[in-house]
């Protein structure tokens, strides 16, 4: 599933081409995806302009001139490309109708944004934009990693008391936004912390030092275009690079990349999900 710089690169590339933009005609082509489409959605997008693009989390949200807010979420599948840009950043013309291009975003700059999603986890709401923060899906969300909110005296505060393992505890939207199993791992090597360890026992000084790894990962990521696994495409229709500079995801049985260390990457199952990480380097 997408996590937070995917999201944030898909974000980037949608903004040149709907932000300050009017959304000319919407298509909506099956009533639901992972639950039911809003009420009259065309009809109440379409003519509607889109004063701001941004993101909550692993959400987008397109703040809209009539005071509303679309709120869009990837799911597993779900992509979200651009054609036709008359801006020259998009190469691409527009191409045929596929089958699971279920919302189709014409724009009055000549732009068309198609959402495609083969296995329909992705969603679409809309709410009132002065209390989009109370919606049910961001109003439990904890800081934003890459905002001021989340600094070391919050994530040490956090963390006090908690005996769920630090990786769970890092996952936990709650505590941080927009984090996901990829960074996770990939933070906790750079810091040496083993994703077992408990994190209300880990000293503060090693808790503080995840706040500025969290920040780098995340940004080297959105800088790469974020990471394509399987699924995942920017809004140009290009992969993301970021999964070629992994030191632990994904590389179970390979050397660990410390200088030095002998040791390969171990996976281990945690509430259901890989986790990667180096039995030497992280304690």
């Amino acid at each position: 599933m997408p996590e937070l710089p995917e999201v944030e690169t898909v974000r980037r590339g949608l903004a040149p081409v709907m932000e300050g933009q009017v959304m000319a005609r919407v298509e909506v082509n099956r009533p639901d995806l992972r639950w039911p489409f809003p009420e009259r959605m065309a009809e109440r997008l379409t003519g509607q302009r889109v004063l701001q693009l941004r993101r909550r989390s692993k959400y987008l949200l397109a703040d809209l001139e009539s005071g509303e807010t679309l709120l869009v979420h990837l799911g597993m599948s779900g992509r979200m490309t651009v054609s036709g840009d008359p801006l020259g950043r998009f190469v691409h013309d527009h191409p045929a109708a596929q089958k699971h291009d279920h919302v189709v975003f014409h724009m009055e700059n000549g732009a068309r944004i198609t959402f495609n999603d083969p296995r329909r986890f992705g969603a679409m709401d809309l709410m009132e934009t002065a209390t989009a923060d109370q919606h049910k899906l961001l109003s439990v969300l904890g800081p934003e990693p890459l905002g001021n909110e989340f600094d070391e005296a919050y994530l040490i505060a956090a963390f006090r008391g908690k005996n769920t393992p630090v990786k769970s505890a890092l996952l936990d939207q709650g505590i941080v936004a927009g984090l996901g199993n990829i960074y996770v791992c990939e933070a906790l090597f750079r810091c040496g912390i083993s994703p077992l360890r408990k994190a209300g026992q880990i000293s503060a000084a090693r808790v503080a030092s995840l706040v500025p790894a969290i920040r780098d990962v995340l940004e080297r990521a959105i800088l790469a275009g974020g990471s394509s696994l399987k699924d995942f495409r920017q809004a140009d229709g290009e992969l993301g690079y970021f999964q070629h500079s992994f030191d632990v995801y994904g590389r179970e049985g390979e050397p660990c990349h410390t200088p030095g260390c002998d040791q390969v990457i171990n996976r281990k199952v945690q509430s259901g999900r890989s986790t990667f990480y180096c039995p030497s380097c992280q304690r």
